[in-house]
């Protein structure tokens, strides 16, 4: 071996290599943890996921209850932005998924096969419906209505949950931005200030825009009525300690300026002597 102008790789060499490149078995068990840990876990709030669950327009799922209080109170706002790559802007970016479960109640089933929906599974929602059905289901059963609940709904408006294929990311973001050029959200509902603005305008703030838009409209999910009844009623309390505190200040004003203002001097005042005619 040696002098024929060729080199042999040193121990050092090999185990560099091989520490850079996994293998494919690696590649898989690392994806498989993602895979878990998205279809268990808020990435949000690192709690568990439960119903209600709701899904942004890339098929990632969160609890109902963290996207609300990002909406209404800003939290955590930087890790939604990051997350959902800054595609929820109010909860029509978001569709509540509809799980259909096994008889014990507590794994996730499709209606059509009856296969386990989770890690290692293609699944997929309906838009705008939302139900959940396994990817070979939707193959297999051909039209434009949901199985479940009947409601139309678009090739282009079945959205795989949690997927990192790079063709699903692809189309699932020109929807996107398809859908944002005819002022529609996820949802397919109308897009919050999707008219045009003109330069002038002033950019409303989301959150202030979220909190007016949840105020009035119907609210029918339990856990979303309470928590927004919790953060409504903190504004109260706070609008009322302002009114109170101006009320205390009112007591302690001088009503009069005027009497007050010929008393003052009284202590200064000298005598005057009455001038004789």
């Amino acid at each position: 071996m040696g002098n024929d102008g060729g080199s042999i790789p040193t121990r050092r060499e090999l185990v560099k290599e091989a520490a850079r490149n996994p293998t494919t078995s690696q590649i898989k068990e690392t994806q498989h943890e993602k895979q878990e840990y998205f279809w268990t876990t808020d990435p949000i709030s690192q709690k568990p996921l439960v119903q209600p669950i709701v899904s942004d327009a890339y098929g990632t799922l969160y609890n109902k209850d963290t996207i609300l209080e990002y909406l209404l109170e800003g939290a955590r706002s930087e890790d939604v932005k990051r997350t959902s790559r800054d595609c929820v802007k109010s909860l029509k970016d978001v569709v509540e998924v509809k799980f259909a479960t096994d008889e014990s109640g507590k794994a996730w089933t499709c209606p059509v096969t009856g296969d386990k929906l989770g890690p290692g599974s293609k699944a997929v929602y309906l838009v705008p419906c939302g139900h959940a059905f396994s990817g070979i289901a939707m193959k297999e059963v051909s039209g434009d209505k949901c199985t479940v609940c009947e409601t139309d709904y678009a090739p282009n408006d079945v959205i795989p949950i949690i997927s990192a294929v790079e063709t699903d990311i692809a189309r699932l973001t020109l929807r996107l931005q398809t859908l944002q050029e005819k002022g529609l959200s996820h949802s397919l509902k109308k897009a919050s200030g999707s008219k045009k603005r003109k330069k002038t305008d002033v950019v409303a703030d989301p959150v202030e825009t979220a909190k007016a838009a949840e105020k009035n409209s119907s609210i029918n999910n339990s856990s979303t009525a309470s928590l927004t009844a919790k953060v409504l009623q903190e504004q109260d309390s706070s609008k009322k300690r302002k009114t109170n505190s101006d009320t205390v200040k009112s007591l302690f004003s001088n009503k009069d300026q005027t009497s007050n203002n010929r008393n003052n001097d009284f202590m200064t005042r000298g005598f005057s002597v009455p001038v004789k005619r």
